[in-house]
């Protein structure tokens, strides 16, 4: 199953779920109780909390695509160089070698998003995802920051 498709089906069983909560919620709010309308008022929150995180991600997802849209039109996406071993997985020594190399151009243009974005990639092929994804929150934070260029 591919990422996409993965995200989908995710997303459509949260959906559902939200709207099980829902339907709790509001028999729960229907008995008149105290207890129940408690409860019933917490089971909206759920669906809140869930149906945010999913925006989020939507939205994490379209800048990261955008990005890497416009660093293609450039040329600048980064090559795969790394290593594998016999059965498919990513040499741990190579993604090292490339990820030291990403972090020092990192460090020499910290205000330029593309080398960000192309740490973000060396961090994801070195299996560190919560790592990989704040660098590329960083990267599209610098992106959009960054003044318009003129086409003139």
């Amino acid at each position: 199953m591919t990422s996409r498709t993965g995200f989908f089906v995710l997303s459509g069983v949260l959906l559902l779920v939200a709207l099980l909560c829902v339907g709790e919620g509001v028999q729960l709010i229907a008995t008149g109780k105290p207890l129940g309308i408690g409860i019933g008022l917490c089971a909206f929150v759920i669906p809140v909390i869930g149906l945010w995180f999913l925006r989020q991600t939507v939205r994490f997802g379209r800048a990261s695509e955008r990005l890497a849209r416009e660093l293609e039109a450039e040329g600048g996406l980064p090559v795969d160089e790394l290593k594998r071993t016999t059965g498919g997985r990513i040499d741990r020594d190579s993604a090292d070698a490339v990820f030291a190399r990403r972090r020092t151009e990192a460090e020499a243009a910290p205000g330029d998003w593309r080398v960000w974005f192309r740490l973000a990639v060396a961090y994801a092929d070195a299996g560190d995802t919560p790592r990989a994804r704040k660098t590329m929150q960083h990267a599209i934070k610098l992106h959009s920051t960054e003044p318009a260029r003129s086409n003139a």
